[in-house]
């Protein structure tokens, strides 16, 4: 069976980043750890030259997006994406094939970290408007200022990390699983 979100991913990549490799970017090309993919979504991390960066690149309706936790990365394009990029378009097989948990499959401990670590905080405060819980509303409900949490949305997207992620990923879901839900159950 072909995997279309493979071939989709590989040729948007191929027609952005088509040329031989910056001088920048050169060094870091194939030097990626924890290399994934997830659909049309790539990750990986490489060591720079403050640290340890995760990149990822990811096709979706409105095209190519990319992030990297260096200082220059927040909108993407920077030398460690443009690396990323290339060793993705010149071997998709160094990119470990993972599929992402569904909230429904969720059943025990390690289920809950494999989702929260599969889902956006902008995904799920998306789920609970569908529910009609708005952003405000949910961060008035668990007692933080909405600005922080439009802090710690944006952050994530760019690879960095606020402490608060993970409990206010988990009290979405906590509250996307209870809602609508009979009392008593």
């Amino acid at each position: 069976m072909a995997d279309t979100a493979l071939e989709q991913l590989h040729t948007a990549i191929k027609r952005q980043w088509s040329r031989v490799p910056s001088m920048k970017a050169h060094p870091y090309v194939n030097a990626f750890t924890a290399a994934l993919r997830s659909g049309t979504k790539i990750t990986a991390k490489v060591v720079g030259n403050h640290g340890t960066y995760t990149v990822s690149i990811q096709l979706d309706t409105q095209g190519l997006t990319s992030a990297c936790s260096c200082y220059i990365g927040k909108h993407g394009y920077c030398h460690h994406c443009e690396a990323l990029a290339i060793t993705f378009a010149h071997d998709p097989s160094l990119f470990q094939v993972v599929t992402p948990k569904q909230r429904k499959d969720v059943r025990n401990l390690t289920d809950v970290q494999a989702y929260l670590q599969s889902v956006t905080l902008e995904a799920l405060l998306t789920q609970l408007k569908e529910k009609g819980i708005t952003q405000k509303a949910f961060a008035e409900q668990i007692g933080m200022n909405t600005r922080h949490l439009t802090a710690i949305k944006s952050s994530e997207l760019r690879h960095h990390y606020f402490n608060e992620l993970g409990a206010t990923k988990l009290a979405c879901l906590w509250m996307l699983e209870h809602l609508g839900k009979p009392q008593g159950r």
